[in-house]
């Protein structure tokens, strides 16, 4: 016979897998942070050393710090706002604000309506990036591949900003409804 899959093995899959991308992102976060500190104050000359994951941003670093800031700081952002996301999945999880009883409530409300925000900051961001990585690539600087540097898909991040965007005003409306029949019974 074989064992049904119920909604809450489902949800405790997902509450490690949010937990091991969130740890993931915010332990690349802090590595590239920590890589950008040690090249500045410690090592600065060292071109024969990899930045992070093994990508050579030092054409970039020679051609211009101010240039080389910028570009890592947005990655920084992105890899930031992705991890933000997860975490406000993990609370989610953690605090318990699903209720399966009562599904549409403002918990899940804020929750939606704060990963439609981050999401579309992501997209915007990758976008962003993306296009100064193009510009900083016709200026004939080297630079590793741009999948690498997690400057793509942003079209994706805003795509999934309108959807998250729909379901909130959907949940909006759930919540009205539920408050509505709670009154009159």
């Amino acid at each position: 016979m074989k064992p049904k899959t119920t909604t809450q093995r489902i949800l405790n899959v997902l509450q490690v897998l949010s937990w091991i991308i969130f740890l993931g992102l915010c332990v690349e976060a802090g590595s590239i942070i920590f890589h950008v500190i040690y090249t500045y104050a410690y090592n600065p000359a060292n071109d024969t050393y990899p930045f992070w994951k093994g990508t050579d941003l030092w054409s970039l670093y020679n051609y211009g710090f101010t240039h080389f800031v910028a570009m890592v700081s947005l990655v920084v952002i992105v890899i930031v706002f992705k991890a933000l996301m997860f975490y406000l999945i993990v609370k989610l999880f953690t605090e318990r604000q699903l209720n399966m009883i009562q599904p549409f409530n403002t918990g899940l409300r804020q929750f939606l309506l704060r990963t439609a925000y981050l999401s579309t900051a992501i997209g915007l961001c990758t976008h962003f990036g993306y296009k100064y990585y193009t510009w900083l690539s016709g200026q004939n600087i080297a630079l590793p591949n741009v999948a690498a540097m997690h400057l793509t898909g942003g079209d994706v991040w805003l795509f999934m900003a309108v959807i998250l965007f729909v379901i909130v005003q959907i949940v909006t409306r759930g919540v009205e409804i539920q408050t509505e029949n709670d009154l009159t019974v």
